[in-house]
């Protein structure tokens, strides 16, 4: 299907005004945003020191446990548990939100630069291969955000979500056994401690998955080092970091990237190559900073899968998309039963 100048540069117009208009939604959402994280960040402090003071009563208790009446012991471990479930609640909730404000606050920025820009005359839109005109680099971005929150709720359903659900009927066993059988009370609420703890790990883990903090605080290296061996141990896959070059900080958006690619790419290795092992290369140079991932899994045939539905599934035109966004470099080596190596370059300045 042809498409003509005029009805190119007609549909540039609309899609400028789409842009427009989305950046004012975009900007009161923001503004709500900071105000939500603003209040949740009292609530947090709130239920901090809330647990710190709970948390110490049960010691307490735990300290003299024959001589505590029952309904003692049991309102303290259910306000233990109640003030920890909130606080785990409102802080994943912090973490979403200041995520989102980043991620909405780089769509602004997108969108101003989309607003800023002047198209010469004669101006023709893209168009694919089959001569259909190609998405706009907003709907693509926006696509790509909206797959990787599908995939965060089916990991958030299938892990904190259902650990807290078996913590609740925990619960409600050690409440009913209290009047009956206050021994193997004692034993549900040990087997209940243990299952919040192991639930806080999970958790502690969905959000270094979803945003380590300490990229912002302390920069790639530190929480790529951190997040390697969190995923080695996880994974039961023996994955080791080489870091060369200068251990600096790099912008922001740069180290998001190359956090987000590696992330990817161990996911990859793992539930697609089925590897046994992976090596990591970083080279943080003067004008650039190079990164090559290798598995040893089963591959797969490289043409093929770059221009297949698969490519969506493992990520790999959405990852060349990002690279070369940031005028950079990425290049694919695979085949069937030989592994996979990706590597990539950005320019650092």
């Amino acid at each position: 299907m042809a498409v003509s100048t005029e009805t190119g540069i007609t549909s540039f117009e609309q899609f400028l005004e789409e842009c427009r208009k989305e950046y004012e939604q975009t900007q009161r959402e923001l503004k709500e945003v900071d105000l939500l994280i603003q209040q949740t960040t009292t609530e947090v402090e709130r239920l901090a020191q809330r647990n710190t003071q709970v948390t110490n009563r049960l010691r307490q208790i735990e300290a003299t446990l024959d001589t505590v009446p029952r309904e003692d012991i049991r309102e303290a471990y259910a306000t233990v548990l109640d003030t920890q479930q909130r606080l785990f609640t409102m802080r994943g909730q912090l973490e979403k939100l200041q995520s989102n404000q980043r991620s909405m606050t780089s769509y602004l920025d997108l969108i101003r630069n989309v607003l800023d820009f002047t198209e010469p005359a004669g101006y023709e839109p893209q168009v694919s291969e089959d001569g259909e005109p190609a998405q706009p680099l907003v709907v693509r971005i926006i696509e790509a955000q909206e797959r990787e929150r599908q995939l965060l709720s089916r990991q958030m359903h299938d892990g904190p979500a259902q650990s807290l659900t078996n913590l609740i009927l925990q619960a409600e066993i050690c409440e009913r056994l209290f009047e009956t059988d206050p021994e193997r009370a004692r034993a549900e609420l040990a087997n209940l401690r243990n299952g919040v703890a192991g639930t806080f790990q999970k958790v502690k883990g969905f959000i270094l998955n979803l945003r380590p903090m300490m990229l912002d605080d302390l920069g790639v290296v530190p929480t790529l080092r951190r997040y390697v061996d969190s995923f080695s141990d996880n994974s039961g896959v023996p994955t080791r970091l080489m870091v060369t070059g200068k251990g600096r900080r790099l912008a922001s958006h740069k180290e998001v990237t190359v956090f987000r690619l590696v992330q990817q790419l161990l996911n990859n290795a793992v539930d697609y190559g089925h590897a046994s092992s992976v090596q990591i290369g970083l080279d943080i140079g003067d004008d650039r900073v190079r990164v090559s991932v290798e598995d040893n899994g089963r591959g797969f045939e490289l043409t093929d899968t770059l221009s297949s539905p698969e490519a969506d599934q493992l990520g790999l035109a959405t990852m060349r998309e990002r690279v070369e966004m940031l005028g950079g470099q990425i290049h694919f080596d695979s085949g069937p039963g030989r592994g996979t190596q990706v590597s990539f370059e950005l320019p650092v300045s």
